[in-house]
């Protein structure tokens, strides 16, 4: 072999090589998988195809066809994505084949028929696609994963350049075995993270019917991430006339903090319920239980009473402790914002034996008590000062909308893209309707 030759080899190898590694690092880039196979289809093309392809099997094990990718992107008509037509029971043509386990199969421009020709559905789409986007030699490769297939990947190259051989079917299968590996994991990690938002969703609880009080509750997972945390709100009626308000966070992100923070409500709740004693009293309680069930875990809180004051319609006293959560936040009607930062202490978890403390604030009716996680204030690269002012600033201009229409429209102003969980809990302090003034009766004379 000439030294020529042998150049030529290595070369080939590397561009193999690099192919492969920049198609990895395109379906490792993002946690969207159809976007991944659109970032690894514009890699393939022009570098090995002058078109591709991928179709999934979708719910039904009915193909989808999400990505076309072509050289010149001016080719690509309306409607070649979308549904397919079922997977015939007898495997008829190229994509059929494969979809039932065949493949890679290497076809030329005399084993691609008419569209005519087809002899199912699936094959006549298949066939369409191959005459408007040209095909002198193409692969088509089962996307296969733990013995499972997922679809299919189609890369074509026209008449205008090399055809495509057997020596390529190596390449593409290995293409198609790492795509197959990033949607499968994509569908898993998809799933678990279904699992642990439905699972924390439903054991968040329905608020209560409370008199003179409007609740209003949100909570959305992080949107930048595929990830469930271990936020939480909860609400319940006590006896003499009190209402609990409480809101936490433990530590972490996976389906172990959102299983973890439901344990901790619910004894959170079993000991308010029991006890009822001052806040700062419960939340050391419940450090005790931590400590000892949870010994590694740590988490934010904040527990508050609100009671409403008997003597009059003006004031509500809330007494509430913190325990290393972001302060409350209180509005007025007239858009006055302050946040309520006494009563703090500690996170849960750090050090049991400490005392808690809690603080007593007599809150204006008509005004509104919002508690929230720190998914809604904080931001990677600014302080968390910048945060809770801009709270403040939104919180302000919608204190006069309806209690719904500002939990949703403070979610949409501060946290449209929330790399973290957020929760949050809001409550207006109504007055009693004013009962009509009864005239004296005027004296005899």
């Amino acid at each position: 072999m000439e030294p020529f030759d042998v150049d030529e080899v290595v070369q080939g190898a590397l561009q193999r090589l690099t192919l492969l590694a920049e198609a990895t690092t395109a379906l490792s880039s993002t946690l969207d998988p159809y976007e991944a196979l659109r970032r690894v289809c514009r890699i393939l093309v022009p570098e090995l195809a002058d078109w591709c392809a991928v179709d999934l099997l979708e719910e039904g094990n009915r193909p989808h066809r999400v990505c076309v990718v072509h050289r010149d992107p001016s080719a690509l008509n309306a409607g070649l994505t979308g549904l397919l037509p079922n997977v015939p029971e007898a495997p008829v043509g190229p994509l059929a084949r494969v979809l039932n386990g065949a493949g890679p199969l290497l076809l030329n421009a005399a084993g691609i028929p008419s569209p005519e020709q087809a002899a199912s559905p699936l094959q006549a789409r298949q066939l369409e696609l191959f005459h408007q986007l040209g095909a002198d030699t193409a692969i088509v490769a089962p996307l296969r994963a733990r013995r499972q297939v997922l679809g299919a990947l189609t890369i074509a190259r026209t008449t205008e350049h090399a055809a495509l051989t057997s020596g390529d079917l190596a390449l593409v299968e290995d293409l198609a075995h790492r795509i197959a590996l990033a949607m499968d994991n994509a569908r898993l990690h998809s799933e678990a993270q279904r699992i642990a938002e439905r699972l924390q969703r439903s054991l968040l609880p329905r608020l209560p019917q409370v008199e003179h009080l409007q609740l209003g509750a949100r909570y959305v997972p992080a949107a930048t991430t595929a990830e469930v945390g271990g936020d939480w709100y909860d609400c319940f009626a006590l006896p003499a006339e009190q209402t609990a308000l409480i809101i936490g966070d433990v530590t972490g992100h996976d389906l172990r903090a959102a299983v973890t923070m439901s344990q901790l409500r619910n004894m959170l709740r079993g000991i308010a319920c029991d006890r009822q004693e001052p806040p700062g009293h419960i939340l050391r309680r419940l450090d005790l239980a931590v400590d000892i069930l949870y010994p590694h875990t740590t988490a934010t809180c904040i527990y508050a009473l609100l009671e409403r004051d008997d003597e009059g319609e003006t004031t509500w006293t809330m007494k509430f402790s913190s325990a290393g959560h972001p302060p409350p936040l209180l509005i007025t009607d007239q858009g006055d914002t302050r946040f309520l930062e006494d009563g703090h202490g500690p996170l849960l978890g750090v050090d049991p034996r400490h005392r808690r403390p809690y603080a007593t604030e007599i809150l204006p009716t008509r005004s509104i008590v919002l508690l929230y996680t720190d998914g809604l204030v904080e931001r990677r690269g600014e302080s968390l000062s910048t945060g809770l002012t801009r709270l403040r600033q939104h919180a302000a201009a919608l204190s006069g909308e309806p209690l719904d229409t500002f939990c949703d429209e403070l979610l949409a102003g501060l946290a449209p893209n929330h790399a973290d969980d957020v929760a949050l809990l809001a409550a207006r302090l109504t007055a009693p309707p004013t009962r009509p003034s009864v005239p004296r009766r005027e004296r005899r004379q």
